[in-house]
């Protein structure tokens, strides 16, 4: 498994065809979990860990892994299941989110499947604010779990959404500031609408793709350009139904929504993430989460 991430160049490829590939896991029972492959970039036997005093009850340690001191978390713990109870036989997945590296102390890996964004669907909605589900699917017949993962690591670092008393948003129309935020995870649209409202932004929300791309469509009706209504997008990169590039790639040919400026704005680090937005016909692409870097880039973009 250590190997995982030995075929970028190929996994690239899937970027823009609404594509991703899955590895899958378990906690502890059967039921499979997912998560991205470009946010791995291994997974290991569970090394020897350090206990750190008065640390958050999820983090199983740290521990040094290729000259890198990283926290463990316990998945299972975090997302409300029983916690791992043989580390020796469990397993480290290494990933990198929100400019982090950690990882997840998992009970089992099982496979890494490639998949249509298509066929990976939102969770049911009423599920409540306790749930970790960002997106399920279905493989071999059985239920897969892919887990909001910034859900988990917003318990496990507080991440703040302050900003200076002096900051201000470039605004050069004759209305309110109006944003669409597309994001599959409930704490990503929270922070960033936390973080714009402040400054008497006006923000509209969808939960995937192919929801934002009927909003903005709906919006637009009676519109020469979706600009008389709304003047930036700032959406994700992974979601299900439709990804961040395949909708940039719809709005682009949308002779309506094709002059809105878009940022993608996502937890993956992949190398591939500048050329794919050139590629796609982004605006820009910044890293979660950083509010003064949000607010930074918003007004680059505005100001062009």
């Amino acid at each position: 498994m250590a190997g995982l991430l030995d075929g970028i160049d190929q996994r690239t490829r899937l970027a823009g065809e609404n594509r991703m590939e899955l590895l899958l896991f378990y906690l502890d029972t059967a039921q499979m979990f997912g998560i991205n492959v470009f946010k791995v970039q291994e997974v290991i036997r569970c090394p020897a860990m350090t206990k750190v005093a008065n640390s958050d009850p999820i983090v199983s340690g740290i521990t040094n892994i290729r000259g890198r001191t990283i926290p463990v978390l316990d998945l299972a713990m975090a997302v409300g299941r029983k916690p791992v109870e043989d580390v020796t036989q469990s397993y480290v997945i290494v990933t990198e989110f929100n400019r982090t590296i950690q990882g997840f102390l998992v009970g089992g890996v099982n496979r890494i499947i490639n998949m249509r964004w298509a066929d990976i669907q939102s969770p049911p909605k009423g599920l409540g604010k306790d749930n970790f589900m960002t997106a399920v699917t279905k493989i071999d017949d059985k239920l897969v779990e892919i887990i909001d993962v910034e859900k988990v690591l917003a318990k496990f670092k507080h991440v703040s959404t302050s900003l200076g008393e002096d900051t201000v948003i470039v605004n050069n129309g004759d209305r309110p500031l109006c944003i669409a935020v597309i994001d599959d995870s409930s704490v990503a649209r929270n922070q960033i609408k936390r973080t714009l409202e402040k400054l008497g932004i006006e923000i509209v929300l969808a939960r995937d793709g192919k929801e934002g791309l009927a909003m903005l469509e709906k919006m637009s009706e009676g519109c020469k350009s979706i600009t008389e209504k709304v003047d930036l997008i700032i959406s994700d990169i992974e979601m299900p139904e439709m990804d961040g590039y395949t909708l940039t790639m719809n709005i682009r040919k949308d002779e309506v929504l094709k002059k809105v400026p878009i940022i993608l704005h996502t937890s993956l680090s992949g190398q591939f993430n500048s050329k794919m937005v050139e590629q796609v016909g982004a605006d820009s692409f910044i890293p979660k989460f950083s509010a003064m870097g949000l607010v930074d880039e918003v007004n680059r973009i505005l100001a062009r």
